[in-house]
């Protein structure tokens, strides 16, 4: 097929509206370029006359209204309906892939802090379950030492103290006054040195109905060493050395 025949064919497909963007841009191309030689041939064809000013302009008329055309019809890169359909799929994979991450962060911080309570509770547990182990132990013990602690003033309770050489004391009493909410009682241990400071032991504060039961799994000083028990009122955390007069005191007897 000649070049002509395949222009042609070209040429009628083109007027179908049948040509892809790229052929369109050629044919398009192809017959700009044959006007543009048609008016350079008519000088040569014409009289040696200059041409009216009517055809003068419908000539570069008819040329800048086939480049428009021209222009106009140049392929453009164009995104195919189906990427858009794979991104937005893409886009709403993602999507949901941080939403799940971030479930999954959660539930997982939300485990953590449970199994973190629940140990909290268990150590808890196990810890208050040697407590009251060692505790009954003292306070059944033949080899334990009763001391009583009575209070310098006569409204108030006395408290009753047990210690076991090995396992601790224990202080406990009943219906006893709650400090303000910045005090606490405090537990000393007077040793029998002359001059000796007061050692200090816990604190504990008595409930809301006024129990007070404070086991001391590891006395600063030994039944040998003390005597006598004493508890003050002292600031909340306790003191080095006390600050109030003692309102319990008991006599630790020799054994």
């Amino acid at each position: 097929m000649s070049d002509a025949d395949q222009f042609r064919e070209l040429s009628e497909a083109y007027a179908l509206g049948a040509l892809d963007p790229e052929d369109r841009a050629a044919v398009a191309a192809q017959a700009l370029g044959e006007s543009q030689w048609l008016v350079s041939q008519l000088a040569y064809l014409a009289a040696e006359a200059a041409p009216s000013e009517m055809l003068r302009g419908r000539l570069l008329k008819t040329v800048r209204e086939e480049a428009a055309v021209a222009n106009t019809q140049t392929p453009k890169l164009a995104i195919p309906l189906w990427m858009w359909g794979a991104v937005a799929a893409a886009l709403l994979f993602a999507l949901y892939n941080a939403y799940e991450t971030r479930l999954r962060d959660e539930r997982i911080r939300s485990t953590q802090a449970e199994l973190t309570a629940q140990m909290k509770i268990q150590q808890e547990s196990v810890e208050q379950l040697a407590i009251a182990r060692r505790e009954a132990v003292i306070l059944t013990d033949p080899k334990s030492m009763w001391i009583k602690m009575p209070a310098g003033n006569n409204n108030l309770p006395v408290l009753q103290a047990t210690w076991h050489q090995e396992f601790g004391i224990v202080v406990s009493g009943w219906k006893l006054p709650v400090p303000s909410s910045n005090r606490t009682l405090q537990l000393w241990l007077i040793p029998k040195t002359p001059g000796a400071k007061p050692v200090p032991s816990l604190t504990l504060r008595p409930d809301w109905s006024g129990k007070f039961d404070l086991v001391v799994a590891n006395p600063p000083e030994s039944v040998g060493e003390t005597k006598a028990l004493a508890i003050t009122e002292e600031p909340e955390g306790g003191s080095p050395q006390p600050t109030t007069a003692p309102i319990w005191v008991g006599a630790v007897a020799g054994k």
